[in-house]
């Protein structure tokens, strides 16, 4: 836990507003939360990209999702073609 929200915690358990027992789950929660945090993190990200934007795409520079008709051909109703390069 930060040392910030240790000092939270102190204050507001002199204060009266937080027990001692609500301190002590607090501190456990925020541990726990850093533990899970940690094993997103751990994990390789896997690139999701198209290897090819279609010719409208590129030519507008608009997210291709790369099937045989994508999205943003299909929503205007035009003609879908890959052109390799």
């Amino acid at each position: 836990m930060s040392s910030q929200a240790s000092l939270i915690l102190d204050v507001l358990a002199r204060s009266g507003s937080l027990t001692v027992a609500q301190t002590s789950t607090a501190q456990q929660g925020n541990n726990q939360d850093q533990e899970s945090d940690e094993d997103v993190y751990s994990q390789p990200r896997t690139p999701r990209r198209t290897p090819m934007a279609c010719q409208f795409c590129r030519g507008r520079k608009l997210k291709c999702d790369g099937r045989q008709t994508c999205a943003n051909c299909q929503r205007r109703g035009i003609a879908c073609t890959y052109v390799p390069m």
